[in-house]
């Protein structure tokens, strides 16, 4: 996304895109003349001098109706917290969180690590990264390539997962009743690590990424790290080009990416680690269905970043009260059904240069 596209968000979806809105809406309204002579480093706000409710806003990672049912435990916890009034809301996609945040609409945000690096760097005096995220012992993830055609594989699909070993992508095995020794959770498994009881476990299998070629491939969307940055890279530096030589598909969500290759609407996709995980309710054969067939490189994990002019009292209790609610048997349920997440850790906005520096190499931000 260049400086100009940012540009052209804030005047036409200021209001809009953060809140689900129409784009008619926005041209009706009287002030969006006035958003244009804004620069990106100082955009309108809507934060009240008198702190009594705060916003924190995500993206999403599965339907919106559903993701905005599954974090109100987690706002009501930082109410009762806090002693303020925590509402959640959910964007429609990932530009909205970066504008809420941006022009003092949410104060709290939830973002996928590429989103997050926009962020800053539209705003890069407004956001203050507070915590990251941790998946099952690792503060990092990668994407993973899926497709629904096991003759693409070059060895038989195995109950399995990827792992990048020594920087290597290398499948690990597992079985019916132990689950692959890999970081991330796998689809056939409870996040406390115990046999599912009703959904079939994940299969994978090595193949070579070029059997992508001329096929449709699902992607989340140009602004997901996992689901578009990191894939599109990995092709590229195998000479595969990812705009010409596959047909991109994108689906708005990780779920989406996943249910287009299981409904066979597409023959590949790429999600965020075992995102089979969020269709799995419905869906209890994803796992033998829709099979992994390699992985990107790692990816610094998700970021809850706070507005930097929030009383400094508040940004710690908020980190203290997800960090420990994070730890109980009933917050550890929730976040892993919200993006999988499994701890927390403090974070700085330094920590995911290594992002903007891979971005700023895609030339997302050439003009």
């Amino acid at each position: 996304m260049t400086k100009k596209s940012f540009i052209l968000l804030l005047a036409f979806s200021l209001i809009a895109v953060a809140c689900g809105g129409s784009a008619e809406e926005v041209v009706e309204e009287a002030v969006v003349e006035e958003a244009v002579v804004e620069t990106l480093d100082s955009p309108a706000t809507t934060a009240a001098p008198t702190l009594d409710k705060i916003t924190f806003g995500f993206v999403p990672s599965a339907e919106q109706t559903e993701l905005q049912d599954n974090i109100q435990p987690m706002m009501q916890v930082l109410s009762e917290g806090l002693g303020i009034e925590v509402e959640g809301f959910v964007t429609s996609d990932y530009s909205g969180l970066l504008v809420a945040m941006g022009s003092g609409q949410a104060d709290v945000g939830a973002f996928n690590t590429l989103g997050y690096v926009n962020a800053m760097r539209a705003f890069p005096k407004r956001l203050e990264a507070i915590a990251k995220v941790v998946r099952y012992g690792s503060g990092s993830y990668h994407g993973t390539f899926w497709t629904n055609d096991p003759s693409v594989c070059d060895t038989t699909p195995v109950i399995g997962a990827f792992e990048n070993i020594d920087g290597v992508p290398t499948l690990v095995e597992g079985s019916d009743t132990e689950q692959p020794a890999v970081k991330a959770l796998q689809v056939g498994w409870n996040y406390d690590g115990t046999p599912h009881d009703t959904i079939q476990r994940g299969l994978a299998c090595n193949a070579d990424l070029s059997v992508m070629i001329g096929e449709k491939v699902a992607f989340v969307e140009e602004g997901s790290t996992s689901g578009y940055l990191y894939p599109s890279l990995q092709l590229k530096n195998m000479g595969i080009d990812y705009k010409n030589d596959i047909t991109q598909v994108f689906t708005g969500s990780h779920d989406g990416a996943i249910s287009s290759v299981y409904n066979g609407d597409t023959k590949f996709g790429v999600a965020y680690d075992d995102a089979r995980r969020s269709i799995r309710k419905t869906n209890p054969d994803v796992g033998q269905v829709v099979i992994a067939i390699g992985i990107t490189a790692e990816i610094p994990n998700d970021v809850i970043a706070v507005r930097s002019d929030l009383p400094a009292d508040i940004k710690a209790k908020i980190y203290t009260i997800l960090s420990e609610y994070i730890a109980t048997e009933e917050g550890a349920a929730v976040m892993d059904e919200i993006y999988g997440w499994t701890g927390l850790d403090p974070a700085e906005n330094s920590e995911f240069d290594v992002v903007k520096q891979a971005a700023e190499e895609f030339g997302l931000y050439d003009d």
